[in-house]
């Protein structure tokens, strides 16, 4: 059996090493270092852009769900984190070089890969192939996609934030804590009183952005990733209720909440570098340390990377894919990743399980049945495939699973859809293996 796969991101190793472990032939494709995207700087594979967090372990939160149902499914890359690994609280946060960097190895040493590190710029469609070049699929390629899914292909934009050195932090204004408590103190807090807040507001919305250079389509930006400007012209206090939130804070030099609070989290095992939570950008570079430098203790941040902000694509999945994750008018083209709507790193890795699966599946001669709806993994499968005139990528939530209108508490209501759902992914796989 062989398998021919596009793309070494999250998805795309995720596929291409179960298919290996299961004495599948891999071809797997990398145009880095020969050709890159506007976002990524590195060679290696499985590179992290928007984030080091691959967000809540928690069984009771929808983050921690999918990551439960993934190690079910044979994850690779979830024991991959766990070498990679930095203190985040709840979170599963990774120094973003080591993970890469041990994906990359657990790729290269799988005897059943083979690694082309070439542009690809067509799509055979004679023996089934997997397409998971990501949501910055351009050029010659993403013609290609486009020819084979018509005019179904929408854009949107993605942003990234800031950097900065913990050495040029002022400590003596930040505090080091997370929210309620959780966690051990892994985030650093700068707090703002309401005159500083107000300050900081002002010269935000005001402030020059960059232009978007080569795109000819009108700014559309995706809610998960927005922009701090854009929220921000929304009103005053939007930012305030959203990632400046200081709910579950305490000032200790007051002895009080916040007016606002930005959070900073560690960008590297070492904790020499800080990510600034929730400040996806598209200010200009010299408007984005004036503007940010106003954040107290940020004075004299020094900024070893600035926002940037690029165009990522997405198949209009409803229209064009099966729940098999292959082209309805196309069965041998397969597709994972963030390019099927599939939103995050942890969803796009999942991906690369459900398409290796089913790819798995062609080869073998047996039927595909996808995981049950009432699993994590089905819910998104089921949420891109189904018809939906404003269709937009989806993260893993709660919200999607089948609701329980029979426990009222939310905290209880998630518990007993986690373990319903591991439940469900545990037969699912039984059957499946």
């Amino acid at each position: 059996m062989h398998i021919t796969v596009l793309g070494a991101g999250l998805a795309g190793c995720e596929a291409a090493l179960w298919l290996a472990g299961r004495g599948v032939a891999v071809d797997l494709y990398e145009q880095k270092p020969a050709r890159f995207s506007p976002a990524h700087k590195s060679a290696g594979f499985a590179e992290l852009v928007c984030s080091n967090s691959l967000k809540a372990e928690r069984p009771d939160s929808a983050s921690g769900l999918l990551k439960l149902e993934m190690r079910a499914m044979g994850s690779h890359l979830l024991p991959a984190a766990e070498t990679a690994r930095v203190a985040a609280g709840g979170a599963l946060a990774v120094d973003r070089d080591r993970f890469s960097q041990a994906v990359t190895a657990m790729v290269e040493d799988e005897p059943n890969i083979t690694v082309h590190r070439q542009e690809v710029t067509r799509i055979d469609e004679s023996e089934p192939i997997l397409v998971a070049t990501g949501p910055l699929t351009d050029g010659k390629l993403g013609e290609a996609v486009a020819a084979l899914t018509g005019s179904h292909r929408l854009s949107f934009y993605d942003a990234v934030a800031p950097i900065v050195t913990a050495d040029s932090l002022d400590m003596d204004k930040i505090f080091a804590a997370s929210r309620y408590g959780r966690g051990e103190a892994d985030y650093l807090n700068c707090p703002f009183n309401k005159e500083e807040y107000e300050a900081f507001y002002a010269a935000l919305i005001s402030a020059e952005r960059a232009p978007l250079h080569d795109f000819d389509t009108p700014l559309t930006v995706y809610e998960g990733c927005m922009p701090i400007e854009v929220m921000a012209a929304r009103g005053a206090d939007t930012i305030r209720y959203g990632p400046l939130r200081p709910v579950g804070l305490r000032d200790p030099r007051t002895g009080h909440r916040p007016w606002a609070n930005v959070q900073l989290r560690a960008e590297n095992a070492g904790r020499t570098l800080y990510n600034l939570v929730g400040f996806q950008t598209n200010l200009k570079w010299g408007e984005q340390k004036r503007v940010f430098s106003m954040i107290p203790g940020l004075e004299r941040a020094e900024f070893v990377r600035y926002g940037v902000m690029h165009r990522n694509t997405f198949l209009e999945s409803p229209a064009v894919l099966t729940d098999g994750l292959y082209l309805k008018e196309h069965p041998n083209v397969f597709f994972a990743g963030q390019i099927t709507g599939f939103e995050g790193y942890m969803e796009s890795a999942a991906s690369g399980l459900l398409a290796a699966r089913s790819v798995y599946a062609r080869l073998a001669g047996r039927p595909w049945t996808p995981p049950p709806a009432d699993t994590m993994c089905g819910a998104l499968l089921a949420y891109i495939t189904t018809p939906n005139k404003d269709f937009q990528p989806m993260g893993a939530n709660m919200g999607i699973l089948p609701p329980r209108h029979d426990i009222r508490d939310k905290r209880a209501r998630y518990a007993a859809l986690s373990e319903t759902a591991q439940a469900a992914m545990a037969g699912w796989v039984a059957e499946q293996d």
